[in-house]
């Protein structure tokens, strides 16, 4: 029987109103971002009276985004590399080999999940300094230690996401991969790492965005020199003014890249945090 016609009517508004409320900020942020400052802290008026591109290029010179943007793009692409790396070896020898101390393990990764991350800011700030002092390796302040910092939280959780992905890998893949001379490292790279393509890049995608729009740790963990773009906005607002249209444009630029990644990998990140919630 097919759905009466209310229930079609009654679907197109329901989403009609929920796009709308979704694109409703973007609007404002665009609209904001193309408007001199006067008419951005003047009265609101939902089409602008003025439209300028000069925000977009004063952006880079109030504050050093350039600089800021290396720093992210640095910190979170070698987070998420790491992140993937590790969780892949990890989640392969839970999944695959039986080992004492198996269920410790996995729970004691599961359980770190339940901490919030503020309450790891102190010891890791302590850790890093006392580590500085003493062998005069520079975590604190550097991009090194931010990064150690951001795998404290996204690598517990790769690492749970993965083997439950590689639990739903037939385990014939891997025994008819060692029959044809592969060894255990083999199997993984040419066997279960391809069928995991779904499931490691929803990992990836999680430990990037994780790191790239983190602020807590950043903003401690860093300095003038090593600051993140989620801390660097803060730039733009000062003793005397906040440059709101700056503010706008900047978040409007910062944002490309994760969105853009997001829609190339969009079909293998709903196919990889399916398969780990199943599992």
């Amino acid at each position: 029987m097919a759905p009466p016609r209310s229930f079609f009517w009654s679907r197109r508004i329901f989403l009609t109103l929920l796009t709308g409320f979704v694109l409703l900020p973007v609007y404002v942020m665009v609209s904001s971002s193309l408007k001199p400052l006067a008419d951005v802290t003047g009265e609101f008026h939902w089409l602008p009276s003025r439209l300028t591109i000069r925000p977009y290029i004063d952006i880079w010179s109030t504050i050093p985004l350039a600089r800021y943007f290396v720093n992210s793009l640095v910190v979170a692409g070698a987070a998420t590399v790491c992140s993937v790396v590790i969780a892949v070896f990890a989640a392969y020898a839970v999944s695959r080999y039986e080992f004492r101390g198996k269920r410790v393990f996995t729970v004691t990764v599961l359980s770190t999940q339940m901490f919030p991350g503020i309450l790891f800011l102190l010891p890791l700030f302590l850790i890093y300094v006392n580590i500085g002092n003493a062998t005069g390796i520079a975590l604190f302040g550097s991009r090194g230690g931010l990064i150690l910092t951001y795998l404290t939280f996204s690598l517990p959780f790769s690492i749970w996401m993965l083997i439950g992905y590689f639990d739903s890998v037939p385990r014939d893949l891997d025994e008819a991969a060692l029959v044809d001379g592969c060894g255990p490292l083999g199997a993984l790279f040419r066997v279960v790492v391809p069928a995991a393509i779904p499931g490691i890049v929803a990992v990836a995608v999680y430990a990037f965005m994780t790191a790239w729009g983190e602020v807590l740790f950043a903003s401690v963990m860093t300095n003038d020199t090593t600051r993140t773009l989620a801390v660097g906005l803060q730039g733009y607002s000062t003793l005397n003014n906040v440059y709101w249209n700056q503010i706008m444009a900047a978040s409007l630029v910062v944002s490309v890249p994760v969105v853009a990644g997001f829609l190339l990998l969009q079909r293998y990140l709903v196919a990889g945090l399916t398969a780990g919630a199943v599992k």
